[in-house]
């Protein structure tokens, strides 16, 4: 199984920036999807997660509102759009899989991509 994020990246606040996560090796329609973060010296925190059949989702208080995740099952993609970008959203964001249904917590996810760095400047 691998899951690879991309799209990161250094953008001013206000900005925008959209991740992907392709993935490979599970079958993505039977699979929830989240989005986490890891900020220098800070635990891995959750972004948002979204449920295996695409119709139910949930953000982190710090992103709702701003961020969208949405996914494509035909492509096996997870994507993070994150609208109106603060300086405190800099950080690793990592996608992560898990069977069913999503989780808030990094230790119920199977699988991992690698990370994404986006850096917001003021």
């Amino acid at each position: 199984v691998q899951l690879q994020a991309s799209g990161g990246g250094l953008v001013q606040a206000g900005g925008s920036l959209r991740l992907s996560c392709t993935t490979s090796g599970l079958t993505f329609s039977n699979y929830a999807m989240g989005w986490f973060r890891q900020a220098p010296g800070k635990e891995r925190e959750f972004v948002a997660h979204i449920y295996w059949s695409g119709d139910r989702t949930y953000y982190a208080d710090s992103v709702k509102g701003r961020f969208t995740i949405s996914r494509d099952n035909a492509k096996n993609t997870v994507y993070l759009q994150m609208n109106s970008l603060k300086r405190e959203d800099t950080a690793v964001y990592y996608c992560a899989a898990r069977p069913t249904a999503g989780s808030i917590s990094r230790w119920e996810y199977n699988y991992w991509g690698q990370g994404t760095l986006v850096t917001v400047s003021s």
